[in-house]
This record gives C-alpha cells, structure tokens and sequence, in this order.
C-alpha cells in the first residue's frame, strides 16, 4: 500500500516554523510594550522611529530596541 500519511496531522517543518513565528510576535510584544513604558522618556519623533523600526523589521528590530534603545533611554534618564 505505501506509504499512508494522515493530511491532518502537521509536518515538522510546519510546526518549527509555527513555533519561530510565534515566538517573533512574543519578541514583538515584549519590545513594544517596552518601548511603551519607557516612551516618556523619549521624544514623540523618537518614539515613532522606534515604534516603525519594531513593526517594519520584526526581530531586528524588535531585538535593537531591547538591547541598544533601552540603554540609552536609561542611560540618558540617570544623567
């Protein structure tokens, strides 16, 4: 008969690539609630620049903001 494959069931690819998308869109979130939080500190042009960043270019983005945007607003913030 061969080889018989169940259609509802999910290749792995299809799951590994599920997974990454979800956790890019946690990633997403996480920034822009920070960027949110810390968006006080920043001027509104600054804000959107970042904001744009964070939606245009998912995980490098989101991934700049949590790594360089949020020490430099924190850096600025104690001086």
């Amino acid at each position: 008969m061969g080889d018989v494959h169940n259609p509802l069931i999910p290749a792995g690819y299809d799951i590994v690539w599920s997974i990454v998308a979800i956790a890019v869109v946690a990633l997403m979130i996480t920034a822009l609630v920070s960027l949110a939080r810390s968006a006080r500190r920043l001027t509104a042009v600054q804000a959107l620049a970042w904001v744009l960043i964070v939606l245009l270019v998912p995980l490098l983005g989101a991934v700049a903001w949590l790594w360089i945007g949020r020490r430099a607003v924190s850096a600025e913030a104690r001086t």
